[in-house]
This record gives structure tokens, sequence and C-alpha cells, in this order.
């Protein structure tokens, strides 16, 4: 009796421990669930609200949108990549980015300017890291007057940042602050106004940029060299070889390494350059004949001209002229 009694006592012991192990791991289960649930959530919260996400139908309406007090980059599984341009300006602290799976670092007075389709990934940032953000839709560069933003295309896609003084980093804010009045006074025609306050500060950035063109590693040397003689030439020089020459190289090594720098290839840039100023003058210079314009660009007959401008535009000059 007694021993049947223990093997009883022993049973009910197990069944008791047994309980009470299936609850403990059920409850560190939920705890686990709860965790995940909240993780998710604020992983989703952190992704959705980043001022870019959130803004990207105002984008869309108003063409160039100013987003302040940006303190990181929208996080998540995959890399962010924009369908818009970010220009991204540097107040306090520092963020550690991959772009294109190479590693950067947007800083205090840094001013970097992402393009459209390049994934951009944060590995750190400090916490006073703090930042404005000039969102600028995909279609809004097709304006001829901000066809300098495909010019710095050649310097910005493969290093998009550059640090400013605090001389160039006030002008750059000005420029910004005037941004900001423009839509705190709603003024008439103010998308126009939006566009010619982006142009300025893109051509201040183009100048601070070359300005500092010895600063800039060996490695993209070769084409921040290329920029500078295309700026100067581009008129009367189209073709490759005297670009090359003036590199010391020959025509198809210049162009490679131009290539492995920038990601085109010599006669892109040269083609791309020739084209942005062809649409300004045509745009702005009404005062001029489309003769004009081509010998102004070297070209010796309009012919030529307009046969190379609805190549690379699809439309002649002077349907370009009319729209």
């Amino acid at each position: 009796m007694f021993l049947r009694s223990q093997k009883y006592n022993l049973q009910l012991s197990q069944k008791v421990t047994q309980r009470a192990n299936d609850m403990a791991k059920s409850r560190i289960a939920c705890i686990f669930f709860e965790k995940y649930l909240y993780f998710c959530h604020m992983k989703e919260q952190q992704t959705t609200s980043h001022p870019l996400l959130s803004n990207l139908q105002k984008i869309k309406d108003e063409g160039i949108v100013v987003l302040d007090d940006v303190r990181g980059m929208p996080t998540g599984d995959e890399p962010f990549v924009s369908s818009d341009y970010v220009i991204c300006i540097g107040h306090k602290g520092r963020i550690k980015l991959l772009y294109d799976n190479r590693h950067d670092c947007f800083a205090k007075h840094t001013v970097g300017v992402v393009f459209p389709k390049h994934s951009v990934s944060m590995v750190s940032k400090t916490d006073d890291y703090l930042a404005t953000l000039i969102a600028v839709d995909a279609s809004v560069p097709n304006d001829p007057m901000l066809q300098i933003i495909n010019q710095m295309r050649f310097r910005y896609e493969s290093h998009p940042c550059v640090k400013l003084d605090r001389h160039e980093y006030k002008m750059i804010t000005d420029v910004v602050e005037g941004m900001r009045e423009i839509k705190r006074l709603n003024l008439p025609d103010s998308r126009m106004l939006m566009t010619r306050l982006l142009e300025f500060l893109l051509r201040l950035l183009s100048h601070y940029r070359k300005s500092k063109l010895n600063e800039y590693s060996a490695d993209k040397r070769v084409s921040m060299q290329f920029h500078s003689d295309l700026a100067q030439h581009f008129r009367k020089h189209h073709d490759v070889g005297f670009y090359a020459e003036q590199a010391c190289l020959t025509p198809k090594y210049f162009s490679a390494v131009v290539k492995q720098e920038t990601g085109h290839n010599a006669a892109y840039w040269i083609r791309m350059k020739i084209i942005a100023e062809a649409k300004m003058l045509l745009h702005i210079r009404h005062d001029l004949t489309v003769q004009a314009i081509a010998d102004m660009l070297g070209f010796g007959e309009q012919a030529s001209f307009s046969r190379y401008f609805k190549r690379e535009t699809g439309l002649s000059p002077s349907e370009f002229r009319g729209r």
C-alpha cells in the first residue's frame, strides 16, 4: 500500500512538473512572439515614417520638396533605392552608408547628390546626426534650365559627396532657406521659382566640387580631369581622341578608364554635354537661330547638328524649341 502510494505521488509529481514545464515553454514562446511582433512593428514604423517615404505623393505633385529634421535613412531588409533625385545637406553628426555596395560617409557640412536607381544602405550613424533633404521628382530635370543636373551626373554618380567649408555651407543653406520661404508664402509661380533656386544651388555645388578637384584620390583623377577638359573644350572638340591626348593615353584605354570610374564611356559624356548645352540654348536664347547654335557648338552645318540632336533626343531642334 505504501509503495503504491509512493508510486502515485511520483507520477503526480512528474505530471505537475511536466505541466509546469509546458506552461513555462508556452510563456517563453509568447514572450518571444510578442517581442517579434514588436520588432516587426517598429521596423515597419521606421521604414514608413521616414520623410522620403511619407512624402512620395507630395514630391510627385510639387516636383521639389525640402525635408527638414532628417535623422537617418529609410531602413529595411533591402537597400533603399530612390526613384527621385535626393540632395542631402548634413548639418550635424555623421552617417556611414553603403552606396552601391561602396562605403561612403555623409557628415557635417557635407552635401551628397544621389541620383535615381542607386542603392543606399545605412551602416551606422551618430545620435546627433541631422540633415536636410531636397527631394526632386525624376521628371523635373526635363526642364531645359536644369540640364546641369545631367552634367553633374559625371561627378556625383561614382562619388556622391562634397565637403564644404563654412562659407560654402552657408551659401547652400541660404538657398535652401529661400526655397522654404517660397513655400511658406505660397508665391505665384512657386514651381518655377523653386526650379530656378534649384538650378542656382546645383551650379554652386558644381563650382565648389570643381574647386576641390585635387582633393580626390588618384583613382578618380582621369575622369575628373576629363570633366574639366570637357567643360572647357566641348564646343570645339567632339572626339574622344582629343581628350585622351590631354591625358596622355590612347583613346581606347582612356575611354575604358573613364567608364570604369564613372559607369559610362567618354563618348557618352561628350554627347551628354553637347545635348545639355543645346537644349539650354534652344530654350532660353530665342534670339539665336538653329544655325547660330550649331556654329556655337562646333557643327559646320545646321543639317549635321539637327541629325545629331534628333538622334539623341528624338526631336529636331525646331521641334524641341516649339514645344
